[in-house]
């Protein structure tokens, strides 16, 4: 008799099988963390990790939405949200310094339970003057110091600080006429870098276009010169010096129009170099093309390099930071 088939209804699978919480199950305090984006969630958990304990973790992610809809305004309005329970990340932008002049500065310094970075975006903790050599080193495996960029950054905001006194006025008295985001980040870009004399070439460049842009601006708007002299020194308060410039301007414009340029053209040097020495040595043939093939196969691309810097705890923008963090923490306990 020949036996009969049995057919079985496998049960429909879901597409994605739901994420499960790193802290799903625990006893501790599980405190939601909610960022601007998925670019600043890697950044915030470094931050959270300082402070996490057998009895306390912190959950960094965007927050979810149905409309996907993210940034710092969503996080804004959340604010009536926040708890000891329930943290809200975002870049200052301009609003630590305006702090009192605009109602979405006192939002930002005042709700308790919202952090921020105080230095304009979490993009100029990453660009930390300090912390560059570190990253050349890192992507081209080659520790030989050709390029002082703390000595180069502090003459470039020396040159860009009364354009970027400027431009941050305008941007509180809300009025673009005078000096645009798009005129700002225009006028201090940096196009190349010439690596003599630690990059004299390029800042003398610097000097003549900014130059320029100040004298059109000062004639222009000659009502404003007494006024945009006074925000600096109201500014000054806050930190801001003409030597710092780069903690305060734009994140993206500092990273994408100034960093990137200095880090390129100093580990395409650095590379060069090490080729070099790795020719002048005394393997031939085989071993040699071995040898740089090994180098390159080291090599990492310098952005990722950057992105995924650490190194900027030493930054006294940090420090307040980290002050607001610690006054949170001990407030549990």
């Amino acid at each position: 008799m020949k036996k009969q088939k049995r057919y079985y209804r496998e049960e429909p699978q879901p597409a994605t099988l739901p994420i499960v919480s790193r802290y799903a199950n625990g006893d501790y305090r599980l405190v939601k963390v909610f960022v601007e984006g998925y670019d600043d969630v890697a950044f915030w958990r470094g931050i959270f990790d300082d402070y996490e304990t057998d009895r306390l973790k912190f959950e960094i992610s965007v927050p979810p939405r149905q409309d996907l809809a993210k940034g710092k305004r969503v996080l804004l309005d959340m604010i009536p949200e926040s708890s000891p329970d329930l943290l809200l990340c975002v870049d200052s932008d301009f609003d630590y310094l305006f702090d009192g002049h605009t109602e979405q500065s006192r939002l930002v310094n005042e709700s308790p339970y919202l952090f921020h970075t105080y230095a304009y975006a979490t993009e100029n903790y990453l660009c930390h003057p300090p912390s560059l050599h570190r990253i050349c080193a890192k992507a081209t495996k080659n520790d030989t110091l050709i390029f002082d960029f703390e000595a180069f950054l502090r003459e470039y905001s020396r040159i860009i600080y009364p354009l970027f006194l400027w431009y941050a006025y305008s941007a509180r008295r809300k009025s673009e006429r005078a000096f645009s985001l798009i005129d700002f980040r225009t006028s201090v870009r940096l196009n190349y870098l010439d690596l003599r004399d630690n990059g004299q070439p390029t800042l003398e460049w610097l000097q003549r276009q900014a130059d320029k842009r100040l004298h059109a601006l000062e004639v222009h708007n000659r009502d404003w010169t007494h006024e945009v002299r006074h925000f600096g020194e109201q500014i000054a308060e806050y930190g801001v010096t003409p030597y710092n410039v780069y903690y305060f301007m734009q994140g993206h414009t500092l990273l994408d129009n100034v960093i990137i340029t200095l880090l390129h053209t100093v580990c395409d040097k650095l590379r060069d170099i090490t080729t070099q020495r790795i020719n002048m040595g005394t393997k031939q043939g085989v071993a040699l093309k071995n040898e740089i093939s090994n180098y390159n196969n080291a090599l990492r691309n310098v952005r990722e390099v950057l992105l995924d810097n650490e190194h900027y705890k030493d930054c006294f923008l940090y420090h307040k930071l980290q002050n607001d963090i610690e006054r949170y923490v001990a407030s549990l306990k």
